[in-house]
């Protein structure tokens, strides 16, 4: 199934580069261009909070910086308090005039360690308060930027360097944490998945955040070939074949309601996915199917809940 174009989504995207050319990201990456498409989404009316990571270390080797946008570096823990402060701060601003009334996105930035991990009171604490500000998770589950250490967002049977497969352990032996429903417990007006291999999609549901007044949550798996053991040239191959397994599929929670972005009538095998990382490479084909069953009935659970949310949209109607 082909990602469905938004005509009016394409034209108003900016061919301007807020996140310059030249960072030192990794061959491959698919985390810096989530984090070139949310920038081109956001335009220049945005202030960035960006946690320790990845994208903190490759755009900002001092003296240098790939962003053309206000941004913090701030630490692993506090992203959440530190973008909740400068929206407070902005609110207060503009009430005494100092700064002229508009629209300005308070945007926090970090990987799945910073958000799933450190980071999860801070961003709990600021999705309860209700600060109208996006948080961004760009998700390439693991901490890579420090040597590949499992983090809570490892997927199942994943080989760290600190969960690694062995005669004893097959690798990560949690199952992957999932942010994005622990956001939309939080009652937020908006939550979504996204992936940069469907990059119309991605800046769709960016776009949404701004204009949404409140918390909005979004979280972008980030093919990372440096901790996957992957070719560079897939990073866009597996970011779709995570969809299109039910690995990680696409969907969004608008107020409540859940709506699946991209639907597949008929799942890929899971084995698929998996074949192409060398972090899996140890799994037998019992562990994948083990794996496959879960993932099915998690994707059924998703659809029913996007089932039910059209049915009452129906009933209103």
């Amino acid at each position: 199934m082909t990602e469905k174009l938004n005509v009016f989504a394409v034209r108003t995207l900016t061919q301007k580069e807020y996140f310059a050319p030249g960072h030192r990201a990794c061959q491959g990456c698919a985390e810096v261009l989530a984090v070139r498409l949310v920038a081109k989404a956001l335009g220049r009316n945005v202030i960035v909070s960006n946690a320790t990571g990845c994208m903190e270390i490759v755009s900002s080797p001092l003296p240098f910086t790939s962003w053309r946008v206000p941004w913090f570096h701030v630490a692993f823990e506090n992203t959440a308090a530190v973008a909740s402060g400068i929206e407070a701060g902005l609110k207060v601003l503009m009430r005494k005039g100092r700064i002229p009334r508009k629209k300005i996105v308070s945007l926090a930035m970090a990987g799945d360690g910073g958000t799933a991990d450190i980071g999860l009171q801070a961003l709990s604490g600021a999705l309860e308060r209700g600060h109208d500000f996006i948080y961004i998770c760009t998700d390439n589950e693991a901490y890579m930027n420090t040597g590949i250490q499992r983090s809570s967002s490892t997927p199942f049977g994943a080989s760290t360097t600190t969960s690694p497969a062995g005669k004893v352990q097959i690798g990560q032996i949690t199952w992957k944490k999932n942010m994005a429903a622990i956001a939309a417990a939080h009652n937020i007006p908006y939550v979504a998945t996204a992936c940069p291999s469907y990059p119309i999609d991605l800046v769709q549901k960016v776009k949404k955040a701004a204009e949404i007044e409140g918390p909005a949550y979004i979280h972008i798996l980030s093919v990372c070939p440096t901790g996957w053991r992957s070719a560079p040239e897939l990073s866009i191959k597996l970011g779709r074949l995570a969809a299109e397994t039910g690995v990680f599929p696409l969907y969004e929670v608008d107020h409540g309601k859940y709506r699946l972005s991209i639907d597949f009538p008929k799942l890929k095998p899971v084995k698929e996915y998996i074949k192409l990382q060398g972090r899996f490479r140890h799994l037998t084909d019992d562990m994948i199917e083990q794996i496959e069953k879960r993932i099915r009935k998690e994707y059924e659970e998703l659809k029913e809940k996007a089932a039910k949310g059209a049915r009452d949209d129906s009933n209103r109607g």
